[in-house]
């Protein structure tokens, strides 16, 4: 009974520093919630379902979706005028786009077929294949990061496009479905989440996202006319360092500058 005793006893007290320790432990903090100062505003068109959009030498390329008007187009920042344009099959869904060296590539939603296209040009040069649902395309130098809904990034080889990794996407633990338009932004993945205002920050290295980005206050965001039109759509312009978002059918894109969460101000 005493080597009992004391073997309870030592157990009580071993429980006890535990849960003082927990008790000093900090609870883990909330993800900072980001918020945005407009910029400057462009007009964007109202028939332009974006579904895909990236900046390159002083040019916007929108990837537009729907069946029958799904189009790939490039456009002047400042009035939104269409310089060149190609098509999508019309029985086709057309989704997100990058830029590959003098390539453009481009998805389709549930095809499972990708297209490569001339950059200059518009030329089709290619398809490609994949299984799933094609959403969005970013890239980093390296490689291409690929959307399709879930939580997992899939991670291609720009030559091929065959995937070679991927990124499961989680915040505070939890995987993060809908992932929708992504931008490759100072080393991080910017992810539009599909039918929310917010922009997920993702480190590309553990898949964790860092933050959010709030934009639910943009006025279209408020007044949704369509439940479709939604904010999608993010360019980011390394030289002039400017962030550009917009949405589905939406009437403006805005450049932004992303605000410290508002306890950190």
């Amino acid at each position: 009974m005493r080597q009992s005793s004391s073997a309870v006893r030592n157990l009580l007290l071993a429980l006890t520093a535990a849960a003082l320790t927990l008790a000093a432990t900090p609870a883990a903090a909330a993800l900072p919630v980001y918020g945005y100062k407009v910029e400057k505003v462009f007009p964007h068109d109202t028939q332009a379902y974006t579904e895909g959009l990236f900046y390159l030498h002083g040019d916007l390329y929108e990837a537009t979706g729907m069946w029958g008007r799904s189009a790939i187009r490039k456009e002047r920042l400042e009035d939104g005028k269409v310089l060149q344009s190609v098509a999508i099959p019309p029985f086709m869904f057309g989704e997100g786009i990058v830029n590959w060296g003098d390539e453009l590539i481009s998805l389709t939603w549930r095809d499972h077929v990708g297209f490569r296209w001339d950059l200059k040009t518009f030329r089709q040069l290619g398809t490609f294949h994949y299984p799933g649902e094609g959403w969005a395309l970013t890239q980093d130098g390296k490689h291409i990061y690929m959307s399709d809904g879930t939580p997992v990034l899939r991670v291609l080889d720009p030559r091929t496009l065959a995937q070679v990794g991927q990124i499961t996407v989680t915040a505070e633990g939890q995987p993060v479905v809908n992932i929708n338009e992504l931008e490759w932004v100072k080393g991080e993945i910017l992810a539009n989440i599909w039918q929310t205002g917010r922009i997920a920050r993702i480190d590309p290295a553990t898949g964790h996202v860092t933050g959010w980005i709030d934009l639910s206050s943009l006025p279209e965001a408020q007044h949704l006319a369509d439940p479709d039109a939604v904010l999608n759509g993010i360019a980011y312009d390394a030289v002039h360092d400017r962030l550009f978002v917009t949405g589905k059918d939406w009437p403006h894109l805005y450049q932004i500058r992303i605000t410290a969460p508002a306890a950190a101000r």
